[in-house]
């Protein structure tokens, strides 16, 4: 739904603009990325629990269920990797329900309020924390 719904507040983009962004970023990184979305949060947990073994770091957008899902915090957990949470919007300066995630306990850090910008930060973030812990 992403350029569809509420434009206002998440932009005109749409899904294929945030995977083309990110494929650039990763370009100029000399990374690869798995892109994915869902609306599943079952699917999503798994596709967490997956990247244990198989990948470096993690970024994801959870959307609500970074407000609701104790599972996806425990899988982000489990894999023992780094995350980088990104949230399109600024969430503190929306409702108060909003203002905290769970899958904050997991991540390094929180980049929000800069759109899709905000993913090509985050690679560059995941990046930046492998290359630095080795």
């Amino acid at each position: 739904m992403l350029g569809l719904r509420q434009p206002e507040i998440y932009g005109a983009a749409t899904l294929d603009d945030v995977e083309q962004l990110c494929l650039q970023a990763a370009e100029r990184l000399d990374v690869t990325i798995d892109f994915r979305q869902t609306n599943g949060e079952g699917e999503l947990v798994s596709w967490v629990q997956e990247c244990r073994g198989r990948a470096s770091g993690i970024v994801i957008n959870p959307a609500a269920y970074g407000h609701t899902s104790i599972a996806l915090l425990d899988a982000l957990l489990a894999v023992e990797l780094p995350v980088i949470e990104v949230h399109m919007s600024n969430i503190h300066r929306r409702e108060a329900f909003r203002h905290q995630t769970y899958v904050s306990q997991a991540a390094r850090g929180v980049i929000c309020g800069l759109g899709i910008r905000g993913y090509a930060h985050a690679l560059q973030a995941v990046a930046d924390i492998i290359e630095d812990e080795g």
